[in-house]
């Protein structure tokens, strides 16, 4: 055995102990769950304007990738903590010449996963982040860091519009589709110039501004990377568009039609959508509807699944897990239950049987998440292994009262998930004083150099 493995053994016991797994049960899951070395979770934390980067091997916070531009000058007007007192958020974000990051929220791979965009809706921008090196691109050296202030300036980042919701790699991974919630258009950059504008070069980032709906959450592209789905969170409707590669690989998008899902989504609220591993169909969370429905990446997109989740279930992501034992889609709700495990208040996570023949599939069962008001889900490339973030703190009397965390799960069996580890997700360390993650929005599990979920 080497030592690698050896140390990868006694640290997933002594989570397995705390988290109060049997050794029967632990064995199972840590025989199961397929993690190498360099897999990483980023979980970015809306409040706090931190990026959370979690080492699945030990199941603990690496590091926290700042966002912020605290501290860059030892100064009080540009510190977090000044006179031993820390901020509120809305103070946080407004202090005298504060160029951070506002409200970090969405977060997506490059097909390659060496690569993270963030957006920061408030602040009307996108970050680039090296997911290999866990640190944000674009960073310059601080003038005043021996004066006690940060090693490093934060990058402007790339300013598109009002409201930048989510980020979306195209399937060759040339540009990035960002949709402007606050707007009815999509941001399309180039990459590559990407990289050189978040380092402060102006390299012309933004190839357009392509019109779509009102209030665009987020797109994704079916398998082929041939045609890209649009959801509202202000309209019952869906746009379908031609992505329309040239020779060198950039779009030329093109309107397909529009659909209208009213009938699935009355209050015109879907957040998120994504397509399923095989390419054939697309979900969408409608928020306020309390449902997910499924549809045909195939024109005309027919309706295939409409599926309630329950009164105030609240569905935020989908995710889906295909392996030996089954395939399902997992919706994450944002309702907080009483009689979660131990008897503290949990929010759940409904299981959506796929194998099931088409118009007939429905929840076919839920598990607890250990945590309040679940938000973002990834699993790994395995699909054996599930990470779940969470907007509230931990209530008092729990271990990890007063934290925001994130949890793991072995689906090897999809339909019988075991419980692994909450993992508190802690303090960015400035050098004026702790700023605490909090409010988990967005979740990635990243492998570096291998085609993810966006390949």
């Amino acid at each position: 055995m080497n030592e690698q493995r050896r140390d990868f053994i006694k640290s997933t016991v002594a989570i397995a102990t705390a988290a109060g797994l049997s050794g029967t049960q632990w064995a199972h899951a840590q025989s199961a769950a397929s993690v190498e070395a360099g897999d990483r979770v980023f979980i970015t934390n809306e409040d706090s304007n931190t990026i959370v980067v979690i080492d699945p091997n030990s199941n603990t916070v690496e590091t926290t990738i700042n966002l912020t531009s605290f501290d860059e000058d030892p100064r009080p007007p540009f510190r977090f903590v000044t006179a031993g007192v820390a901020p509120t958020h809305a103070a946080m974000i407004h202090k005298p010449l504060y160029h951070g990051c506002v409200d970090a929220h969405g977060a997506v791979p490059s097909p390659d996963g060496k690569l993270l965009a963030t957006s920061g809706r408030g602040s009307s921008n996108i970050y680039l982040i090296d997911a290999v090196n866990r640190r944000v691109v674009g960073n310059t050296p601080n003038p005043f860091a021996a004066a006690g202030g940060n090693a490093e300036r934060l990058s402007s980042g790339i300013l598109l519009g009002r409201e930048p919701h989510e980020p979306t790699f195209t399937r060759n991974g040339k540009e990035l589709w960002v949709t402007l919630r606050g707007e009815n258009r999509i941001a399309i950059l180039d990459v590559e110039r990407a990289i050189k504008q978040a380092g402060g070069v102006d390299a012309g980032a933004v190839l357009s501004y392509f019109p779509t709906i009102n209030g665009p959450a987020q797109v994704w592209f079916d398998a082929k990377g041939e045609t890209a789905f649009v959801a509202s969170q202000k309209g019952a409707v869906v746009d379908v568009l031609s992505v329309n590669r040239d020779k060198s690989g950039y779009s030329h998008p093109a309107h397909i039609t529009t659909l209208n899902i009213a009938a699935q989504d009355k209050p015109g609220f879907t957040p998120f959508l994504k397509t399923s591993p095989d390419g054939a169909e697309v979900w969408f969370s409608h928020k306020l509807a309390d449902a997910v429905s499924a549809r045909s990446t195939r024109h005309p997109f027919d309706l295939l699944d409409s599926v309630p989740l329950g009164n105030l279930a609240r569905p935020n992501h989908v995710e889906f897990v295909s392996n030996a034992k089954g395939k399902v889609t997992y919706a994450s709700l944002a309702r907080v239950d009483d009689g979660g495990p131990g008897g503290v208040a949990s929010s759940q996570i409904a299981i959506i049987d796929r194998s099931a023949g088409l118009g007939a599939r429905k929840v076919v069962g839920t598990f607890f998440t250990h945590g309040r008001e679940s938000h973002g889900l990834w699993t790994n490339p395995a699909n054996d292994l599930l990470y779940v973030a969470h907007e509230q703190d931990e209530l008092p009397g729990t271990p990890n009262a007063g934290q925001t965390v994130c949890s793991a799960f072995d689906v090897s069996d999809p339909f019988a998930p075991k419980f692994i580890a909450q993992i508190p997700l802690g303090a960015l360390k400035l050098p004026s004083g702790e700023l605490r993650n909090k409010k988990s929005i967005n979740l990635v599990y990243v492998r570096p150099g291998y085609p993810g979920q966006t390949a």
